[in-house]
């Protein structure tokens, strides 16, 4: 007899939207809602059975009115076309992001809670047609090894890190899944884990001097849909692979836009495809919209205000200027030439900026002091008429009082 064939489960895994986000005072919640725009159109196209967003959805705990709005009406209109499970993150609040869990019954799954996390999103029809997808949502060790402690007299609580209270999570979403014997699993947490790559733009979750987490952890499901690093990237398991022996693929989708200028890798959502057997789940990146190319440039100034600098013109930019004085009136003339500017700094090449500029002496000239500090940052001594105004200003200070 021919086993009957089970298709498969297709899921749009995303995170770390950070609505509500600036970039060096950009605001870019344009930016975010043409990439919700990207998503609804994609689990359109991909007739994907689920969106997963795992946690980092806003920006802070207290959002603005405007990422709020786009919140809701993103998710109202991912719900015409799938089902959309979501998690918080350690930059959202649980409590205002899962406001209304219990009225969402159907299409949008809030997943905030502690109590609950092993309650899956069941996708599919049959036993041997389901997914069942898991919400962790962001465990802060110090309050959620209260809520994660084993009963008993007294009660066991895991220790307060990141691995203990992962564990204890997972523990219980492992005895639920013993319990219902589903054919494939899934599960949606924000944690870093061990091997991963971080970049600059993340908020560190480090909590007593702990916050990496193993990728054992999660053994026992299929595919580990991962949030919190913002750079995409499979995350290998103990073996060295991308899976945790007959455990999970784990991956991070990454944040759909940068955040830094340190991400150059490009922006992605991980579409996730289900078979029956853990061998079966295949990953693909889907490439998110670039609303306009982050750059960095360096070089004189005249250099970068000629021809050196017309690739960058339309960029988000980050400027080092390595004329050996700082020219006047640097920001302004860089601005007109370069409209969005975002970062300059001006380092010239002579300057050793890992020197430390010397000590304020007992007795030292304090107009000598400061010409020694000019001199360190600008890496050119100051002249007698610079002396002469660093003195005029520390005289008037003097009779100031």
């Amino acid at each position: 007899m021919v086993a009957p064939t089970v298709r498969g489960m297709r899921l749009l895994h995303t995170s770390d939207w950070h609505l509500g986000r600036c970039l060096h005072g950009v605001d870019l919640l344009e930016h975010q809602a043409a990439f919700g725009d990207h998503l609804v159109e994609l689990a359109r196209a991909e007739q994907v059975d689920a969106v997963v967003v795992a946690g980092d959805v806003y920006d802070r705990a207290i959002p603005p009115v405007e990422a709020v709005d786009l919140l809701s009406d993103l998710l109202a209109r991912l719900a015409q076309r799938t089902t959309v499970v979501v998690t918080s993150g350690n930059h959202d609040s649980a409590t205002r992001l899962g406001f209304g869990a219990a009225l969402m019954r159907e299409r949008v799954r809030l997943r905030t809670r502690v109590a609950g996390l092993d309650e899956p999103v069941v996708l599919g029809d049959g036993p041997d047609d389901q997914v069942l997808v898991y919400g962790l949502p962001y465990l802060d060790p110090t309050t959620a090894r209260h809520q994660l402690a084993d009963p008993g007299d007294p009660p066991r609580m895991p220790e307060r890190t990141h691995e203990a209270v992962l564990g204890a999570a997972m523990d219980r979403v492992r005895a639920d899944l013993a319990r219902r014997r589903a054919a494939r699993s899934v599960v949606a947490a924000h944690a870093f884990v061990v091997g991963a790559q971080p970049s600059q733009s993340e908020r560190d979750i480090q909590v007593g001097g702990t916050d990496a987490v193993p990728a054992r952890v999660f053994a026992g499901v299929d595919y580990v849909a991962l949030g919190h690093l913002h750079s995409p990237q499979a995350v290998p398991g103990p073996d060295g692979s991308g899976t945790c022996g007959h455990g999970p693929v784990l991956r991070y989708c990454g944040s759909p836009l940068a955040y830094s200028f340190a991400e150059t890798e490009p922006k992605s959502s991980v579409l996730v495809t289900l078979g029956r057997a853990p061998e079966q789940v295949r990953t693909t990146l889907v490439p998110t919209p670039v609303p306009r190319r982050m750059s960095q440039v360096t070089g004189r100034l005249d250099d970068l205000l000629g021809a050196a600098g017309e690739p960058f013109v339309d960029d988000w930019l980050k400027v080092r200027v390595t004329d050996p004085a700082r020219p006047p009136d640097l920001v302004p003339r860089l601005r007109r030439r370069f409209a969005h500017l975002l970062v300059v700094q001006h380092q010239p090449q002579e300057a050793d900026v890992s020197a430390v500029p010397p000590a304020d002496r007992p007795g030292a000239d304090p107009v000598r002091v400061v010409g020694d500090f000019v001199a360190h940052v600008t890496g050119t001594v100051p002249t007698a008429a610079e002396l002469a105004v660093l003195r005029r200003a520390y005289e008037d200070v003097l009779r100031a009082g």
